[in-house]
């Protein structure tokens, strides 16, 4: 790899799948302000919504991921229209 062509924070970052609890340990510059244990050691962590581990794509599975109540306020808004 040619040197010097990363940018300085380019470190190990831990990435947390919401959905499921599922970690991963990468390389990148994503800003966090938050840390957690993994194997042993102190990395910053991400949250993510959803990742491979829960994407219905991946796992084949056809599973509904509501965040926040997005669909029940979906649904509720045009349930009216649909009388």
């Amino acid at each position: 790899m040619k040197e010097g062509i990363h940018p300085e924070n380019y470190r190990p970052v831990v990435f947390k799948d919401m959905s499921n609890g599922d970690c991963f340990l990468s390389r990148s510059t994503a800003k966090t302000s938050e840390t957690i244990e993994f194997e042993g050691e102190t990395y910053p962590l991400f949250k993510l919504e959803i990742s491979n581990t829960s994407h219905p794509f991946y796992t084949g599975k056809s599973k509904l991921v509501d965040t926040a109540g997005r669909v029940d306020k979906f649904m509720s808004r045009y349930a009216r229209m649909k009388k």
